[in-house]
């Protein structure tokens, strides 16, 4: 099988990252062609996958093509390749944010084209990430084979169009949040007089062990939160403090802010 890429910015490279680390495909099945040639041709060549030098040559010669664009740039490419698409029945996988599953059909004046519209995070190039799905009719026959190879990189979910935005807060941009999370515990391990990898490798650490926990356990974050708090201990304290400081609402605020941010286009 070859899986072609058009578009070839950070979400692209990280898909591919994390289909090459799990031995997914062999790069050399991978071909790739992007706006900048400067861009894209070192990073093929250095990871070993195939550039190529349009996008139709990655839509003639894939099975499987991501397209990895600004959303503007969707419909004419999508215009451009379709004739080709529709020969050999190859489906889209768009991460186009934003552009409708009805969109992407318009663009390509086909509603027999198969399209896997997803929104994934970062996390993908570590096979960590969480990839939110909308699929059209056409694509039912490919689907299990698609998310078999979107499996590889994290968790899939079936979502409705109307709440991936919602998903873009939660998952697309929640790395950051919790980036900024573990750099503010670190700083304040560097307060007390651990050094700043110390600090971050704890942190980072102990993040880590309680997301796993979270997702092994039957019972809500906040449930587990009571395994965690003795009464009148240090932990209540510390939780007491930062609700009194606006954790709770500072993270919702920021989710708030980032949904809009995404339905504003």
């Amino acid at each position: 099988m070859t899986i072609g890429f058009i578009g070839a910015g950070n979400m692209a490279q990280a898909i591919i990252s994390g289909l090459l680390a799990k031995k997914a495909i062999d790069p050399a099945d991978i071909v790739i062609h992007g706006g900048h040639p400067l861009h894209y041709e070192p990073y093929a060549a250095k990871v070993g996958i195939k550039a190529v030098d349009s996008n139709q040559a990655v839509a003639a010669v894939s099975d499987v093509v991501f397209l990895a664009v600004a959303p503007k740039l969707g419909a004419p490419i999508l215009s451009a390749i379709g004739a080709t698409l529709k020969k050999r029945h190859v489906p889209v996988i768009s991460m186009l944010t934003g552009v409708s599953l009805a969109a992407l059909e318009e663009a390509l004046n086909d509603h027999d084209q198969p399209i896997l519209r997803i929104m994934p995070n970062v996390n993908v190039a570590i096979n960590a990430g969480m990839i939110a799905y909308a699929a059209n009719d056409a694509v039912a026959g490919q689907l299990d084979g698609l998310l078999d190879l979107l499996n590889v990189l994290g968790k899939t979910m079936s979502l409705p169009e109307d709440q991936f935005s919602t998903f873009v807060a939660l998952a697309g941009s929640s790395p950051a949040f919790v980036y900024l999370f573990i750099d503010s515990l670190a700083r304040a391990g560097v307060k007390y007089g651990l050094e700043k990898s110390e600090s971050t490798a704890i942190a980072a650490q102990a993040v880590m062990g309680s997301a796993k926990n979270v997702l092994a356990s039957t019972q809500s974050p906040f449930d587990l939160i009571d395994q965690v708090s003795s009464p009148g201990g240090t932990t209540v304290a510390g939780l007491l403090a930062m609700e009194e400081a606006g954790l709770i609402s500072a993270v919702v605020k920021g989710v708030d802010a980032t949904i809009a941010k995404d339905r504003q286009g």
